[in-house]
C-alpha cells in the first residue's frame, strides 16, 4: 500500500465568542505559542462604541501578534484578528477582510454567523471552527454550514461555559468533532494543527 504525503489541511481559525468570551479567548490564545503559523480571526460580542480594548486585552496575554482586523487587508498567518465594534467582518474569496455595516444578525454586529459563512467562501473545508461561551444562538448555522462543507468544529463543553446558551444551539444544530473543557481547547487546537501539518493519508 503506497503512501503518499497528505496535503496541509487546515489554513484558519475562526472563533466565535459572546458573553464570558474575553477570559475564554484569553484562555484559548494563551496556549497557543509565537510560531502558530494559521491566521485566527474572531468575532466576540461587544457594545458599538467599545473601541479596540479587546486587541490589547488579548494581545497581552497572548504570543501572536493581535489586532482589529481592518477593510481589504490580506489574511496573514501568525496573526490574531478581531472584528472591529459595530461591524460585520467577513471573509472575501482573495482572503482579504470586509466591514459592512448591513442589519444586525441575531441582534449582533458584528455577528458569528456571518465570519463563519463568508469563511467557507475563503477557505472551504480548510477551516477550524471554535464556538465557546455566549448567551445566545450566534454561530450555530454558521458551524453547521462549516462542517457541511467538510470544516473541523470544535465547542466548548457548556458546561464550563460562563453563558451555555451559544455552544448548546451549535451541538444542537450540528455535529461537530469535539467537545472540550475550556481549559482544554487551547492545547487540542495546537496539537491538531501540528497533526495536519504531518499528516499522511494512506488511499
Amino acid at each position: 500500500m503506497s503512501s503518499v504525503l497528505h496535503e496541509k489541511r487546515f489554513e484558519v481559525v475562526v472563533i466565535g465568542a459572546s458573553a464570558g468570551g474575553i477570559r475564554a479567548l484569553t484562555m484559548v490564545l494563551s496556549a497557543l505559542p509565537e510560531d502558530f503559523a494559521l491566521p485566527i480571526i474572531i468575532v466576540q460580542h461587544v457594545h458599538p462604541h467599545s473601541g479596540g480594548y479587546i486587541s490589547h486585552i488579548l494581545g497581552a496575554k497572548c504570543a501572536l501578534i493581535v489586532k482589529q482586523a481592518d477593510e481589504k487587508e490580506s489574511v496573514l498567518g501568525g496573526t490574531v484578528y478581531i472584528a472591529p465594534p459595530n461591524y460585520h467582518l467577513m471573509l472575501e474569496t482573495d482572503r482579504s477582510f470586509s466591514l459592512s455595516v448591513a442589519a444586525p444578525v441575531n441582534y449582533s454586529r458584528p455577528a458569528i454567523d456571518v465570519l463563519f459563512e463568508t469563511a467557507i467562501d475563503a477557505y472551504y473545508d480548510k477551516i477550524v471552527c471554535i464556538v465557546l461561551t455566549g448567551a445566545n444562538h450566534d454561530g450555530s448555522q454558521g458551524a453547521a454550514k462549516i462542517h457541511r462543507a467538510g470544516g473541523y468544529i470544535i465547542v466548548q463543553d457548556p458546561t464550563t461555559a460562563e453563558a451555555d446558551s451559544m455552544p448548546r444551539a451549535t451541538l444542537a444544530a450540528t455535529p461537530v468533532d469535539k467537545v472540550l473543557p475550556l481549559e482544554q481547547i487551547g492545547a487540542y487546537l495546537l496539537q491538531l494543527i501540528n497533526r495536519s501539518n504531518q499528516l499522511w493519508h494512506f488511499p
